[in-house]
């Protein structure tokens, strides 16, 4: 049995740093307010993680079996019995992280969800290898509507130690967080990506669960907190119907006893800052080569998260009647090879750039400088920003610009899933988190790389990287993203970098309104 697999040098099967940091150890104009971070890591509390040869446990705690069956499908498993959850003082709630599981035997659950553009609505289709052989069915758009996953996949109740119901929902699943292996004969790897796609303007994804793995039965979207009293309570879940009878998942229902206790806020662990990976790699050696073959295609996606403020708690100076247009911009890469742009020192503060060209085998054929990379002190970025890779501009009705965005430097990151079914799609890319992205001060060299199929998000609300429309009459404009502006970076198409988004300004000044209308079937202003 084959699958698409990243080419050599689109690797990053390695850890993944947790996307969720403290403020400071983030780039702040970095901070997505689109839904939660666009590729997630569906990591469940505590211990529950699974280990190649354990013990699944089914309800009332009888062992299941260890060995997989040979039929292919799917099962819902549970770790534990019991799971532990925390609750503070000053929480909003409990968040249900209930060890649940969806295992795969006998063969892969993979799933393929496109759009043909932003006028067409989401399809998703299932791969189904069996035997040798391929096939396909297309899911009804009442499980799928989106990028974000199966829509009411489980049905969960809680109750109370008397017996008393305190919850009943459907909750929708991922079918793509980070899995484990079920039984020691599994594959020890499997391709299929880490969560689910998040960006409003994401093209094509790819869910999927290796053959005897199991990945965390939940989704990060629309699971609100539970407010629970401390206490022990059961919970019940089942997968609903309509996906038993598609999948041919058998009907059995798993409990798992639940006990919330308090702690005080101080008492949770917080992540810390990983330490930064260190490159000694030697300057390019030999005349630039821009060789024929396979390059990056970088593309822009309209804006989107688009708000009026009046910056203060933004940086901003402290000021009355001033409006800001701030939003979020994505450059993605649509292959068929990466962008890998690698940073060398020059003096302090300061390296040249130079990009680097593969074959289609994945090895390298080539190198070119292409500007520079320069270092941002400034307290929430603390890396080596490439210059030039991306521009945004402000543009009146006739297209022509007001008002162009200061920022002009980027750390790049692999920070969304685009389009994995573009050709060389890297489904798990390496540096999804700045953190560890950019190098630090005491680098000696850098490289950053935007893999195929995967885009960088940024949010404009920053002094001088939002819009000061302050002064600009009401009317219509357009947010302008430009990929590769001053063309440094080479591409196999240069036709496709730049993207519109029309806003229109209202009110007056201090008291300004912005209106986003959708973008064709995209309504995410």
């Amino acid at each position: 049995m084959e699958f698409r697999r990243p080419l050599p040098f689109l690797n990053g099967n390695g850890p993944r740093p947790h996307p969720r940091l403290p403020s400071k150890f983030r780039d702040s104009s970095r901070i997505r307010a689109w839904r939660t971070p666009i590729i997630r890591s569906l990591r469940p509390a505590g211990s529950l993680t699974l280990a190649a040869g354990m013990l699944l446990l089914a309800a009332g705690g009888t062992q299941a079996a260890t060995a997989a069956p040979s039929k292919p499908g799917l099962h819902l498993l549970v770790a534990s019995n019991t799971v532990t959850l925390d609750t503070t003082p000053n929480s909003r709630g409990v968040e249900l992280y209930l060890g649940t599981y969806l295992g795969a035997t006998g063969a892969p659950f993979e799933i393929q969800v496109k759009r043909r553009s932003y006028g067409d609505p989401v399809v998703a289709t299932q791969i189904i290898r069996q035997g040798g052989k391929v096939r396909t069915r297309t899911l009804p758009r009442s499980m799928v509507g989106d990028f974000l996953g199966l829509k009411k996949f489980l049905h969960v109740t809680l109750t109370d130690a008397r017996g008393k119901k305190v919850l009943e929902r459907d909750q929708a699943i991922c079918p793509a967080g980070e899995g484990a292996r079920t039984e020691p004969g599994g594959p020890s790897t499997s391709p299929y990506p880490v969560g689910c796609a998040g960006n409003p303007f994401t093209l094509g994804s790819v869910w999927g669960i290796q053959r005897g793995w199991a990945i965390p039965a939940r989704s990060d979207e629309n699971e609100k907190p539970v407010k629970l009293a401390v206490g022990t309570y059961t919970a019940t879940v089942t997968i609903n119907k309509a996906y038993r009878d598609l999948f041919g998942i058998p009907a059995k229902p798993r409990t798992v006893r639940v006990t919330v206790r308090m702690r005080q806020d101080d008492e949770r662990p917080h992540p810390r800052k990983s330490a930064p990976t260190l490159r000694a790699a030697s300057r390019p050696t030999g005349p630039n080569v821009v060789p024929k073959g396979p390059k990056p295609d970088l593309r822009s996606l309209p804006a989107w998260n688009i708000k009026l403020t009046d910056g203060r708690g933004d940086g901003h100076p402290a000021a009355t009647k001033k409006d800001y247009l701030a939003f979020s911009a994505n450059v993605w890469n649509a292959g068929p090879s990466p962008l890998v742009v690698d940073g060398f020192r020059v003096k302090q503060g300061l390296m040249d750039a130079y990009q680097y060209f593969y074959d289609a085998k994945g090895k390298q054929v080539g190198h070119a400088k292409t500007g520079t990379m320069e270092w941002d002190a400034r307290d929430g970025h603390e890396h080596w920003h490439f210059t030039d890779f991306a521009s945004y501009r402000l543009l009146k009705a006739d297209k022509k610009e007001v008002v162009r965005s200061q920022k002009e430097a980027f750390c790049l990151a692999n920070t969304d899933a685009i389009n994995y079914l573009v050709k060389n799609a890297n489904w798990k890319p390496g540096n999804t988190d700045l953190h560890s992205a950019c190098g630090d001060l005491s680098s000696l060299s850098v490289r950053e790389v935007l893999d195929v199929g995967s885009g960088d998000t940024y949010s404009q609300d920053l002094p001088g990287q939002s819009f000061d429309v302050t002064n600009l009459p009401n009317g219509t404009y357009y947010i302008q993203v430009i990929a590769n502006p001053a063309r440094r970076l080479f591409e196999s198409d240069l036709k496709n970098n730049v993207a519109l988004r029309k806003v229109i300004l209202s009110g007056k000044p201090g008291a300004r309104t912005v209106t986003v209308p959708p973008h064709q079937l995209v309504n995410a202003p």
